[in-house]
This record gives C-alpha cells, structure tokens and sequence, in this order.
C-alpha cells in the first residue's frame, strides 16, 4: 500500500500519512479484524489490513509489539514459516521499535521503518523488492542496510513489486522490479538493492513518496511534484503516455504548491495547500471523478463546485478514490463494489478509511490506522458505562430488596412505559424510590440495562420473566430478542416450561419454535418434570396439536 502523504505539518505517527486529524475508525469494519476479541482491541495502536483478498493484517499494539495474522500469501507475514494463522502471532524480532511507516506490495511484500530510521522488509522477493540483492523468499524480518548506512529512513512505500524509502535529509531510494523504470535509474534494468534517485530530484527535498502499481511519486517541499515508471494509462500526469525511466516533474500541477499525493492502481491524485484536488490517469472505473471513463494524461481539476477538500485518498491495489471536505463531508469514486461511479458521491462516513472498508475491492486499508484509545466515549458508550451509577442516578428501583440506580430522562427517552409512569398525574414521577414486586430482580435489572444498552444477557429461564415484562410494557424488540435468547437455550429439560412460556405471553413464533422441538424429542420431552407439571389444558391441547401432526404414528 502506498502510503499516504501531505504536507510538513501532518502528523508523523506513519510517516507522513495525512492524518493530522484525530478520527474514529472501527477496526472491525474490516472482516479480518472482526476475529479478534472486543477486549483485545484496545491494545491496538496501528493497524493495517492487505493482500490480494484483504486477508492479511499487522498491528502494533500500545506497548510496541508487532502482530500478524492471516493467509500469509509469499511468507508477507514474515513469521518464519509459510503457514496461514487465524490467531495473531507476535514478530518477536521488531518487539519494542516504534513504527513510524509501513506499506506493503501486491505480492505482497512488506516494508517498515522504525522512529530509529531502521528499515525492514520480509514477504515477496522475486524481483529483488526487500533490497537485500537476492529473489529469495523473505520468511522473516531483515533489515535492508545497502547504501543506507547512516541514513535515517523516515518512510516507505512499495509498488506492485517495486520499493520506496524516504530519509530525513530528503533523499528518495528505490530498488526492485524495473520493467517500466519505476525505480527512477535510467533503465529498465531490475535493482537488487536501494539505489538513489537523482536525476532531477539531486538537489531536491523531498517530503512524502507513493507509489502505483508500476509507478512512482515524489513531493518536494516547494509542492512539486515529479513521476517515473510505467505511463501508460497517463498516471505520471506528463501530458503523454510513454513511459520514463527518470524523474520527471509534472508541469500540469505548475502555478499550485501540492501538499498530498496518492497513487491508485493507475491513476493519481494530488492535493493542495489551497483545497484543490486534481486527478490524472487511469479512468476505466470513473476512478477520476470526472464524469466519463477516458484517460487522462494531465492533471486536471475535480470536484471543482464542491468545498475545500482536506484529504484525498487511494492505494495501488485498488481503483477506488475518496475525499474529505473541510466540513466533513465523505466523497468516493471509482471502483465501488464493483460498479463503476464516474462523478464523487456523496457517503454518510466520517472517513475516507471506511469507503475502503466498505466499498474497496479488495477492501484493504488505504493508510495504516492510527487507532485513538482515549477517555473519549460514544454516546452510547456513555449511557452503557453510567448504568446502575448511584453517583449520578436521580432514581432507583427496589427489587427484591435491592436498588437499581437509573436516569429518569433516559427511561423516559428509552420506553413509553415510563414516558407515561413519569407524568404530573402519576404518583411515581415524584418518588425517588419506586417498589417492583411483579418481577424479579434479575428480570427487572437486565430489562433496565437493555434501554442502556440494546442488550440482553440472561439465562433462557430468566428471559422467560423478561418476556413477561416485554409483553407488559409493549416492548416488541425486547420481546424478540428474549424469544431470541429462549431458542438457543431450549434443551428437553426446559423445552415444555418455554412452550408454556410462549403460549401464556402469545409468542407465536416461538411456540411454534418449542412445540417442533417438543415433537422432534417427544420421547425424552414426556420424561421430564415439567411435562407432567404443565397445565392439564396445555398438556391436552400440546398432544391434539402433536397427534395432528403424526407424533404418535407406529
């Protein structure tokens, strides 16, 4: 993946990957990640989902321990072996080294480098990508050191199969597969190891890399910006499509200062410091927003009646696009779960990460996250965490001789049984205290942290008492989800007590539910307690129903 750039100001926790700006990203929108443990997912300070099918991942946790998990497709998980693992495993050798960048290849390939300037590869070698001048397979982490002694590699970026390092002096190095002079040498010739890419970037600063399938980008810090490799489709935005074997600066972007630049499949993006985005290349998907699916050789200006753009985003395995505005507002283009979008459309996320969670094909992550594990809470989050809160509560309830510490305005908003109990007119909207004899404790608690929390957690006997509540107070979704709760519990032993259950509160579905399980099990069913302890008119008309049904055939 390419990683993402902006300009000098950004925020340096990947490199330069334009996330200057704190933001909420649910991991688990990406598939892989919905393995882990929701108490695992707090130790999580980077991530990044990759590979063909989006079945890679690595992750940093707080405490700077590096995980993997997936396919482990060419050893790009770098564990040692060629074995695929559902359960994170630790990369004991970067155990400890704070991770500033990382991106990864299509085959795939992997690079990190760490806040030392230290530089690591592992995965696909075949062309020489992990600079080590060898194509043999990476298995495991090594540090690529050739013509970096006594540079500081600040960030990475990797091509299909080609590889990119920036250092703090603002010098580019580029080594790996070479067919289109992407690795800016002057030839087409592949590089074993990093080399550096002069030409007309010798006495340039560089400030931020990215990379397309068999391409390359670099910004400079006057907001140049210079492209080599493989034009074909006009991704390098020079006005032609022939290839370059060197660095070529793109005088389509002259008169504007670029603070961003993303490369997708084929096709580039480019950011300024005034808010203008241009896009060039590639279009086949609409991937440049420009309301048609020609080429484009030169940049050109998108989203021209729209506000200020902010962020731009797109990775070299994908042909998908996205854009934040200045107020928040979430553009995609291209590519999107498989249909073509040729003009931005608007998005209801908060994010450009999650149009590649969700619509991306394959769905990985455009930049490593940073995950943002602070005191700041949901609202949902919120209301979850202050229930039976005595400090805070302005009510309680008394069961069973014990209290239940609530919010009267939450119970208010939450349930119309309360909107109404909490009238002028009613005696209990001036009690601080109200008694609850009708239900248990247990049954009353989990029915009051349910209009906190949309949950249920009870055993299938207790939800019984929670239908009963359900069906008093109207609660037709708590009275789905105790149904829910009763059918994954029923057992021969409980199966005729939650039939009755769901006759005496009209469940009709789940007495249809238990009364199959009853027939199916009829044998042990009539063995149990509870079948000979049920109600006679219940016990008859269960043996009419059955008999209609052939229960009772020889």
């Amino acid at each position: 993946m390419n990683a993402p750039s902006s300009a000098q100001n950004s925020d340096s926790s990947w490199g330069r990957t334009g996330q200057s700006e704190h933001i909420m990203v649910d991991v688990t929108k990406w598939p892989i990640f919905s393995l882990m443990a929701p108490e695992e997912l707090p130790s999580i300070r980077k991530a990044c989902v990759f590979g063909s099918s989006a079945n890679e991942a690595i992750y940093i946790t707080n405490d700077d321990e590096v995980f993997v998990f997936g396919l482990n497709c060419s050893n790009c998980l770098g564990t040692g072996d060629s074995q695929s693992t559902i359960v994170p495993k630790k990369l004991d050798f970067l155990s400890g080294r704070k991770v500033v960048s990382l991106s990864y290849g299509s085959g795939p390939h992997v690079l990190l480098a760490t806040d030392d300037g230290e530089l690591f590869a592992w995965g696909h070698n075949g062309y020489s990508q992990l600079g080590n001048g060898t194509t043999n397979q990476g298995v495991a982490p090594v540090v690529v050191s050739a013509n970096l002694i006594n540079k500081k590699v600040t960030e990475v970026a990797c091509g299909s199969h080609h590889s990119m390092a920036l250092t703090d002096s603002g010098e580019v190095y580029a080594w790996g597969y070479n067919n289109c002079g992407q690795v800016g040498s002057g030839s087409t010739a592949n590089q074993p190891t990093p080399r550096r890419v002069s030409s007309c970037l010798q006495n340039k600063l560089a400030i931020s890399i990215v990379c397309g399938q068999t391409s390359s980008l670099a910004l400079v810090d006057n907001g140049e910006v210079y492209g080599w490799g493989y034009n074909g489709n006009g991704q390098l935005g020079l006005g032609n499509n022939g290839n370059q074997l060197s660095p070529c600066r793109l005088v389509g972007l002259q008169g504007v200062c670029v603070q961003q630049i993303v490369s997708g499949y084929a096709h580039s993006l480019a950011l300024t410091d005034e808010g203008l985005l241009f896009a060039w290349g590639a279009n086949t998907y609409g991937q440049l927003g420009t309301g048609n699916k020609s080429n484009q050789l030169s940049p050109l200006q998108i989203l021209t009646e729209k506000e200020r753009v902010v962020e731009v985003a797109a990775c070299h395995s994908t042909h998908t696009s996205a854009a934040k505005t200045q107020s928040g507002h979430v553009y995609m283009w291209g590519q999107c779960r498989g249909q073509s979008i040729v003009l931005p459309h608007l998005t209801h996320f908060s994010c450009t990460d999650d149009v590649f969670a969700c619509f991306a094909t394959p769905s990985v992550m455009w930049r490593p996250l940073s995950m943002e594990h602070d005191d700041f809470l949901t609202v949902a989050q919120a209301l979850k965490k202050e229930f039976d809160n005595p400090e805070t509560a302005d009510l309680k309830f008394c069961v069973d001789g014990k209290y239940i510490y609530v919010h009267k305005a939450v119970l208010k908003i939450r349930c119309e049984h309360f909107r109404s109990m909490f009238q002028s007119h009613w005696n209990e909207d001036m009690k601080e205290v109200i008694e609850i004899d009708q239900f248990s404790y247990a049954v009353y608690r989990a029915f009051l942290q349910f209009l906190y929390t949309d949950n249920v957690e009870l055993s299938p006997e207790d939800a019984i008492g929670l239908l009963d509540l359900a069906t008093s107070y109207c609660e037709n979704r708590l009275k789905r989800l105790c149904q829910h709760i009763i059918k994954r519990g029923i057992t021969v032993e409980n199966a005729f007590s939650l039939l009755s259950a769901a006759v005496r509160y009209d469940a009709e579905d789940l007495e249809e539910f238990c009364f199959k399980f009853c027939v199916n099990h009829l044998t042990e069913v009539t063995q149990t307690t509870a079948f000979w302890q049920i109600d006679g008119n219940l016990l008859k008309d269960f043996i009419c129903r059955a008999s209609r049904c052939g229960a009772f055939k020889n």
